[in-house]
């Protein structure tokens, strides 16, 4: 046990976890504190630093991301089109001085891990390769809340290869009045709908209750009966591990935004397993940046696609958005990747709770899973005092200079993103939250 997990252990047990010396000691015992000041916060009208939690909506941006952007903005001047083939950061190849960091986010082999076009562009290109209906095996299986946009693309998908979301369309619902999905519950669907389902698609994190699925045993009840599996990692990819390729999904998508910080409707990323890299019977939508690099330039129409999972590319980088999301991907590097990163936001959680527990105890109800391996940073609270409206309390932390997130129709998000939050964020959240409800 490590100093700022002994500090916490011992406020719990002597009651002293409201402190603001105990925020303060944990701040102090913190590696990973001095990383907050790689990252630029909104400020309040004093000039003070606002208490960013809307990681999980939109991340912040780093010190370096304007430097790395108007780099780019430099050569383009400096350079013109040849810059596409620079010796040091050629636009053409742009997008690979993002795998191997981006493969060590996701756990994927770097020839499985792609960083192009946004998260449902993504998931519609990989449904082409693998929602492949059959009059027999034709139903694709996901949450009754997913979110919206993933609904609409699996609806598409189905009405576009002939088939009735009345027919196709297997919605999981949560287990009675619980907002939380029951994994057992999930995997008996998939059972129950085996021979006829073609397609699972779940969140690894779900938006609105911060509920992480356990993705392994998912794919491997999935694959069981025959059907393909795939994840939207929107708000997993930089929240929680993530172990693709052992874990065996045949795909997934993913934002950079959110806790990859790469700004408002940044470039997305995907993964395709290494087993089906190489399957020429897969069908798959083409486009020019898919063909061999080597050859792509002779403007011959003969596809030959290139051996990793960059052959699903349609058209060349966005490198602007790509220069802001290097940016903040050599900040989780320089916080050591994914996994001190996770170490401090489990602390940050137990932190919240116990504030939670300590000075709000029957005013917030919390419909995270209380289990730490089910849960990411991000909080869902539900505002229980009858004497107090969810979203009158949302606006008033809002003028406080808290800035979280409302979800219709009762639920605050608040994600302290290890990042760039202090346990002094925390500590101030909760006590705003204390005092609006008083």
């Amino acid at each position: 046990m490590n100093t700022a997990d002994t500090l916490l252990s011992e406020a719990i047990i002597t009651a002293n976890v409201s402190s603001e010396s105990l925020a303060e000691a944990l701040d102090h015992a913190d590696s990973l504190a001095p990383i907050r000041d790689q990252f630029i916060c909104p400020v309040n009208e004093d000039g003070t630093r606002k208490v960013y939690l809307a990681g999980n909506s939109l991340g912040l941006p780093t010190t370096a991301t304007a430097e790395y952007v108007t780099n780019e903005l430099s050569r383009w001047g400096s350079l013109g089109v040849d810059g596409h083939f620079s010796p040091e950061l050629g636009w053409a190849s742009y997008h690979q001085l993002l795998t191997d960091q981006m493969s060590m986010i996701v756990g994927g082999h770097p020839n499985e891990v792609v960083v192009m076009n946004s998260l449902t562009v993504n998931l519609h290109l990989l449904m082409v390769s693998f929602y492949q209906p059959t009059e027999q095996r034709h139903k694709i299986l996901i949450e009754s809340h997913a979110f919206p946009s993933d609904h609409f693309a699996v609806e598409s998908q189905i009405r576009q290869r002939g088939f009735r979301p009345e027919d196709s369309l297997v919605v999981v619902e949560p287990s009675g009045d619980d907002a939380l999905l029951d994994p057992n519950h999930i995997l008996d669907e998939i059972a129950k709908h085996g021979d006829e389902l073609a397609l699972v698609l779940l969140p690894g994190v779900q938006y609105y209750t911060g509920q992480v699925l356990p993705m392994v045993d998912i794919t491997r009840a999935a694959h069981e009966v025959g059907a393909m599996v795939g994840f939207d990692l929107a708000h997993a990819a930089g929240n929680v591990l993530l172990e693709l390729h052992d874990w065996g999904a045949d795909f997934a998508a993913w934002c950079s935004y959110k806790y990859l910080n790469a700004g408002p409707g940044a470039v997305g990323g995907c993964f395709v397993h290494n087993r089906h890299i190489g399957d020429e019977t897969l069908p798959k939508f083409l486009g020019w940046w898919g063909t061999n690099s080597a050859t792509r330039f002779k403007m011959e129409t003969v596809f030959e696609a290139i051996p990793t999972v960059e052959s699903w590319q349609i058209s060349n980088a966005p490198v602007l958005s790509m220069a802001s999301l290097r940016a903040s991907l050599d900040a989780i590097d320089s916080a050591g990747g994914m996994t001190p990163l996770r170490a401090k936001s489990e602390l940050q959680i137990r932190y919240f709770d116990a504030l939670l527990d300590d000075m709000v105890p029957t005013k917030v109800r919390c419909i995270n899973p209380t289990a730490m391996q089910d849960r990411g940073c991000q909080f869902a609270l539900e505002i229980v005092d009858p004497n107090h409206d969810g979203k009158s309390v949302f606006d008033q932390l809002e003028h406080a200079g808290i800035v979280c997130d409302w979800r219709y129709p009762n639920v605050i998000r608040v994600a302290p993103v290890p990042l760039y939050n202090s346990f002094g964020d925390i500590r101030q959240f909760v006590t705003t939250l204390r005092n609006i409800l008083q």
